[in-house]
């Protein structure tokens, strides 16, 4: 390419000034009419040309290729049905067109999938921040045009400015179908927290998208704590209100599902999770102690530290077969309420506490037997086992023996011993990872009696002389029984010979009682740590199968776990995907929510162009479905529309680089003296005539 440029010698104002003057002075002789005027006029213009000093410059351009983006959505939902499959097979031709227009240099960027660089997953598809990324280092008069091929939930898209984001024509390749039909479960509204043992309300909504409408219902599926609660019909597009019983203290999750619409493109969006916190108004504890001894203190100083438990505690002073003159109104308070605290109020109490007690008639065998009912309806019982449990006083004689996990012997063993944690213990939240605990030597104080007894069902914790049991947890129907075969723990409590830890004990003792989740021996869940998702697994056998997670997207893994400590196994993956993952062992389920429980992406999991419309009127880009087929290519002038009703076109910027520079002076020293010369003397003849 050729172009004239000027280096002159002096300043143009300088320049200027002269050939001002030799205007004037021109204007002047013609006005004279003074012979030679022309000739010593152009004689000046020479020598200003001259001193104005143009160049010819030939420049040697070379073209850039124009850029072309093909942005390519891998969010979850472009994984529905087809839309991979469609994807593929976009991007493979988009590439092979543009191939053949040899100025085009392609980009395919891999958009919309999770990002190692950020902290936590984003809720939504986020393309074009990953465009911007992917595109900094490329001038933007290089940019030919942008390819999306996307089913169009897209969340980040600018509502304006969108030329100088990404300059050129922004064309969007529409997956999926028009024609799709979508059902998606929201929760409108529920509580973060519930009193346990009462009712919260959660409000759902049903929403159809391209469904039939009003009239329709869809049966919604309540699932809590891994099981099946009840399946509930609710009006379609309405808000519905669902009642939800809190049963345990700490978190309380519950999977709501609604059925499928028929012909709807995933059922991805039917399931949802709902956290409500469950909080104890007052817990309850009835401890029943048999007679006054030393341990009875250590008993009531743990249950009365705990202002979130409310204590009913009788000591029975003098049973019905001990008769003296002592008036009654000086041996207690109260008269024990047998018949109200046994029969009339017994459901009304989380744990029944049998401290010392013997069989002395104080409670009557029908009463016995509804304590064996509360257990097995959900009711927990704890006995502390004293001397009178190897005698006809027994409580393994009465109703409660078909539920005590261990069976006396007759012996009393009364001398020193440390208590021992078992291999069941030490992976049982209950007595797992206490303090000083060695196996074949604790760190604890000796306790100076046990309860000699044989285990007949349920799972010993701990040991005392000659591995006999000394703590048998149970499980009796919908309840659970604990049996402690000893009343030394006290000696814990004293400090004697450095005591033990009893606090720790009785306390994890009492919540596993009261079913609280932290303390279940055999558990499933998830916990989310920062990018990944620890999945933990607590078992009191060896057995470790893997567990399958379902993502939100619906793509499965298969964790294999690995043994840590306390009976509990870990595995960690991304949780790249925000919603709600799903872990199945093969017995025990467990889900998680990740950021959102209803995310964007799964708010309408229909392909749609109205997220993007302003983009495309925006930059002039068309959109096209690939279900119709693969639009044509053209390239087009910048200066001209560039897209139609078929085609899309790739913007000629016609932008180069220069590879080298030829500079040519146009009035050569020699030429301008020739010319100077021979103006001169032309002048000259022409005035000496």
């Amino acid at each position: 390419m050729l172009s004239i440029a000027f280096a002159p010698m002096f300043s143009w104002p300088v320049l200027a000034v002269l050939a001002a003057l030799t205007i004037a002075l021109a204007g002047f002789g013609l006005w004279r009419r003074a012979r030679g005027t022309s000739l010593r006029f152009l004689t000046a213009a020479v020598l200003l040309a001259t001193m104005a000093n143009p160049v010819l410059v030939e420049q040697e351009r070379i073209l850039n290729k124009d850029v072309v983006a093909i942005v390519v959505d891998e969010s979850a939902s472009q994984k529905i049905g087809e839309r991979a499959g469609q994807t593929e097979e976009a991007v493979t031709s988009l590439t092979e067109n543009l191939q053949r227009m040899r100025d085009v240099d392609i980009r395919v960027i891999r958009a919309g999938k999770p990002d190692e660089n950020r902290t936590a997953p984003v809720d939504g598809t986020r393309l074009f921040e990953d465009v911007q990324r992917a595109l900094a280092s490329v001038p933007k008069n290089r940019i030919g045009g942008t390819f999306l091929i996307t089913d169009g939930q897209v969340h980040d898209a600018p509502a304006e400015g969108i030329k100088s984001l990404v300059p050129g024509p922004i064309h969007t390749l529409l997956t999926g179908s028009p024609k799709e039909r979508d059902r998606r479960l929201v929760v409108e509204n529920a509580p973060r927290f519930g009193l346990v043992g009462k009712t919260v309300e959660i409000e759902v909504l049903v929403r159809d998208h391209n469904g039939r409408g009003d009239g329709d219902t869809a049966q919604v599926t309540i699932v809590q704590h891994g099981k099946q609660d009840r399946v509930v019909t609710i009006p379609v597009g309405r808000p519905q209100k669902i009642s939800l019983e809190i049963d345990h203290a700490g978190a309380n999750i519950l999977q709501l599902e609604a059925s499928p619409l028929a012909g709807e493109i995933t059922a991805m969006n039917n399931r949802t999770v709902v956290q409500v916190n469950g909080v104890r108004e007052r817990l309850r504890v009835l401890l029943v102690s048999g007679e006054p001894h030393p341990g009875e203190r250590v008993w009531r100083n743990f249950l009365k530290a705990d202002p979130s438990v409310d204590l009913v505690h009788f000591t029975i002073l003098r049973p019905p077969e001990k008769q003296d003159a002592t008036p009654v109104r000086e041996l207690s308070l109260i008269a024990f309420p047998i018949r109200e605290l046994f029969e009339v109020k017994i459901k009304e109490f989380d744990l029944i506490i049998f401290d010392r007690y013997r069989r002395r008639g104080v409670l009557p065998g029908i009463y016995l037997e509804n304590i064996v009912r509360y257990v097995e309806e959900g009711g927990a019982v704890l006995t502390a086992a004293g001397p009178a449990f190897a005698s006809s006083l027994s409580l393994s004689r009465s109703a409660l023996g078909d539920i005590l996990p261990g069976a006396p012997t007759g012996n009393v063993i009364e001398r020193g011993l440390k208590p021992t944690i078992t291999e069941s213990g030490n992976r049982h939240p209950v007595t797992s990872e206490l303090g000083g605990a060695a196996n074949d030597a604790p760190r604890w104080g000796r306790w100076f009696r046990q309860v000699e007894a044989t285990k007949t069902r349920g799972q010993t914790l701990m040991n005392g002389v000659g591995d006999n049991p000394l703590l048998i947890l149970d499980r009796i129907g919908e309840g659970r029984v604990a049996q402690l075969l000893s009343d030394h723990i006290w000696l814990w409590a004293r400090g004697f010979e450095g005591g033990g830890p009893h606090s720790e004990i009785l306390r994890r003792l009492a919540h596993w009682l009261m079913k609280e989740p932290d303390l279940e021996e055999e558990d499933l869940r998830a916990v989310v740590e920062g990018r990944n998702l620890a999945i933990i697994r607590r078992s009191v056998s060896d057995d470790l199968p893997e567990v399958e997670v379902t993502l939100p997207s619906g793509a499965t893994k298969n964790i294999a776990l690995k043994k840590t400590t306390g009976g509990r196994a870990r595995g960690i993956i991304p949780a790249d995907e925000v919603g709600i993952y799903r872990l199945n062992d093969g017995t025990r389920t467990a889900v998680a929510a990740v950021g959102n429980v209803n995310p964007k992406e799964f708010s309408d999991m229909r392909a749609t162009p109205a997220l993007l419309a302003a983009v495309a009127t925006a930059s002039g880009g068309g959109t096209h479905w690939l279900e119709n087929g693969a639009p044509t290519l053209r390239r087009v002038r910048a200066d001209r529309k560039p897209s139609g009703a078929n085609w899309m076109g790739v913007v000629a910027n016609r932008d180069f680089r220069v590879a080298s520079i030829r500079e040519t002076s146009m009035f050569p020293a020699l030429l301008v003296l020739l010319l100077g010369l021979g103006a001169l003397m032309l002048a000259w003849r022409r005035e000496g005539r």
